[in-house]
């Protein structure tokens, strides 16, 4: 089982959407022997992963895939399955796959959906492993390999605050682009888009975010505005903190200015030793030290979203109960850290509790005259945490005047986006009632609490986060023109973005003439790639994308953007892509070029040669409009679409001519188009078509077409 080659395909391509990672892949000797002939290769594999039972494969129902493995299936079709599973047990999503013959005897194109090319890529060796360990009746460490995995997407995926506001932007037809291996992601393209950082946004003030972590200055400017906070003040001693505690009035809370999640915070202080004690663990977090009033409740994390409430949870105090036997780190394991709610990762609602790396939680103990090695007596409450664990959901609870207040403190501060520290007894009732009040706001919250709480519902609180920075049916995209063919691409290219430009747009154009952004050339050399197609969709100036794609690029690349507005096909001469990819028909140089047809909008158009067979049978693929060009006018295909209304760029009469339905408008004679004076080259009038035909599409009116198209030197565009 040889790897010849690994392609990641990074956008859409010849199988999906998606991305994925395609391998080719040589079983050599193997071609004859299949699943079925290999004695125990079944009880084995499906004994390491009895998961793959869920895999429905072509057979469409749940154990699919094992019914093929007992029947007998080759080594490209196993791969493909275990490859996906392994991801899915490393907590990586996957469901699509694909394994095709190519006209090489025992080669193999084996294709899985890659969220993460590190992580499939190493899922797609330790399947090959795992595999051959089993054919081979040698020991294989499934757990050993899952768990390594699993670090990896951990370390190199999304995490989950992130993934859920990417899923919802999904959901709304918004494309994503992740800009670093971390959590850095533009929605949208162009001048359109907007970008996160985890639960931040480019909305976000960074003023606001210096004030929320300066605790003392926002409790005052929230104080001033009438916002209920806990009275206290800056201290810069034990001894100081023990004055600000007896001024106040105990009990108090210590914790630091500019810490967060509960780091180095203390509660209900009532001796001046824990007050002292209490100043030292957060003058270890944080560069100063508040010492304020203590509010009598539960912990509350209230969400606010484009000023307004989101999401609410609780938190509650963690206990355990002394059984006489044994120590409070022991207990600690057995009655805490036994809740499969809690882990390190970030999936998990809740921490583990590690008391000798915890020193809120010694302090906790030392304050009730225990250590981490004691044993209370039987029966006996010790408190470990007094905040943390804000993981119930309270949503539902939530009082209006609360979640009004909550919103004004928001406000006040100038965050999009914030999570409001609140202390009350009951969340449902009005804080004033109850002596409530606001003790922090933090910029960049954690979302995890309100994707996974420990108990109530989840909020779609990504949801709530993209609909704050999209309007109602806004997409975040702006015109994509992809342009796919034989020949007479850059051309094409070149002549669309001279019309977008008459138009007023500012244009980004990737093709194999170079890399532009308006009048600048950024990059002289072949740009006609995914990467350059994605350098005009992070450009926020653009407000219109010219893209080139050979069908060498969507073999061996993908597509640079997801769906486009145009999808433009000047032509195919199959026989010239023979040979290349495992492609050696034209079925399957048509399958590719349809990449182009297959990712137009519903509401976009393909704009096809009706003078190609081969082209003009693409429409059927397309989810939206199509508009046909040609040289000829009588062309049946051509026909029968105008015959239903459908729309056509022709030369009539030697004018070129719009039609719509039956209806006909002519837009200027032949002998005004520069180009036309070169009648050996009638290929190049063809590219002046297709380009009139998505510049109409685009809604660019006539009389600037005309322009553009009277105007323009042959000299100035490449005939590629």
């Amino acid at each position: 089982m040889e790897f010849l080659k690994i392609l990641p395909l990074q956008g859409p391509n010849i199988w999906t959407y998606r991305p994925v990672l395609e391998v080719w892949l040589d079983i050599g000797v193997l071609e004859d022997s299949p699943s079925n002939t290999i004695p125990g290769f079944y009880e084995r594999l499906t004994a390491w992963l009895p998961s793959l039972i869920e895999h429905r494969c072509g057979i469409g129902e749940r154990g699919g895939f094992l019914q093929r493995l007992r029947e007998g299936t080759w080594p490209g079709h196993i791969l493909e399955h275990v490859t996906i599973e392994l991801q899915n047990l490393a907590g990586m999503q996957s469901g699509f796959g694909k394994a095709r013959e190519t006209s090489v005897r025992g080669v193999y194109k084996v294709v899985v959906r890659s969220r993460n090319e590190t992580v499939s890529r190493a899922a797609l060796h330790a399947a090959r492993e795992l595999i051959l360990a089993a054919m081979q009746d040698e020991p294989f460490d499934v757990a050993a390999t899952v768990l390594k995995l699993n670090e990896m997407v951990d370390s190199l995926c999304l995490g989950p605050s992130t993934a859920c506001i990417v899923d919802a932007a999904t959901e709304r037809g918004i494309p994503s682009m992740r800009l670093t291996g971390g959590n850095l992601v533009q929605l949208g393209y162009g001048k359109n888009a907007h970008r996160i950082w985890t639960a931040e946004t480019d909305q976000t003030s960074a003023i606001a975010e210096s004030i929320s972590q300066d605790k003392d200055l926002t409790k005052n400017l929230l104080q001033a505005c009438g916002v209920p906070v806990p009275e206290g003040r800056i201290v810069d001693s034990p001894e100081d903190a023990w004055d600000a505690a007896e001024d106040i009035g105990l009990p108090v809370v210590v914790k630091p200015s500019d810490g967060n999640h509960g780091r180095g915070v203390s509660t209900e202080l009532m001796t001046r030793e824990e007050v002292e004690r209490a100043f030292v663990l957060a003058d270890e977090q944080g560069s100063e030290v508040i010492v304020e009033r203590f509010i009598r409740g539960n912990e509350h994390r209230l969400l606010v979203v484009g000023g307004k409430l989101a999401a609410a949870t609780r938190g509650e105090s963690v206990s355990l109960i002394a059984n006489g036997i044994s120590s409070i780190n022991l207990l600690i394991e057995e009655q805490i850290n036994s809740d499969p709610r809690r882990g390190d990762a970030e999936e998990f609602p809740m921490d583990r509790v590690n008391i000798n790396e915890s020193t809120a939680a010694q302090f906790e103990i030392k304050r009730q005259g225990y250590t981490a090695e004691s044993v209370p007596p039987a029966g006996t409450v010790i408190l470990i945490q007094r905040n943390g664990n804000v993981a119930f959901d309270v949503t539902d609870l939530v009082h209006p005047e609360v979640a009004e207040m909550v919103s004004l403190a928001v406000r006040i501060v100038g965050l999009d986006i914030a999570g409001v520290d609140l202390v009350a007894e009951d969340i449902s009732r009005p804080l004033a009632e109850q002596g409530g009040a606001i003790v922090e706001i933090n910029a960049g919250p954690g979302l995890l609490m309100h994707l996974k709480p420990v108990s109530g519902e989840p909020r779609p609180v990504g949801r709530a986060i993209v609909d704050s920075l999209f309007a109602d049916k806004e997409t975040g995209r702006i015109p994509v023109i992809g342009i796919c063919g034989t020949r007479g691409k850059a051309q094409v290219a070149r002549i669309v973005t001279r019309l977008l430009k008459l138009a007023g747009f500012y244009t980004g154009l990737a093709s194999r003439d170079g890399l532009f952004f308006d009048k600048r050339l950024a990059d002289k050399k072949d740009c006609a790639n995914w990467a350059s197609a994605q350098k005009v969709l992070l450009n926020r100036s653009v407000d219109a994308a010219v893209i080139e794609n050979s069908i060498e690029t969507i073999l061996s690349e993908g597509l640079g953007y997801d769906r486009c507005q145009i999808g433009i096909i000047t032509n195919l001469d199959p026989a010239k892509h023979f040979g290349e990819f495992y492609i050696e028909s034209t079925e399957q140089v048509c399958n590719v070029l349809r990449t182009q047809v297959d990712v137009v909008l519903s509401d976009g158009v393909a704009v096809l040669n009706g003078s190609d067979p081969l082209v003009a049978g693409m429409a059927g693929y397309c989810d939206g409009e199509v508009i046909y060009f040609a040289l000829e006018s009588e062309l049946v295909a051509v026909t029968k679409h105008r015959r239903t209304g459908g729309r056509a760029v022709l030369i009539k009469n030697g004018r070129i001519v719009l039609c719509e339905g039956l209806e006909e408008t002519a837009l200027l004679k032949l002998a005004a188009v520069p180009i036309s004076a070169d009648e050996s080259n009638q290929s190049q009038l063809e590219n002046v078509l297709a380009a009139v035909a998505a510049a109409w599409a685009l809604g660019i009116s006539t009389s600037l077409i005309r322009a553009g198209i009277a105007t323009f030197e042959v000299a100035d565009i490449s005939a590629n």
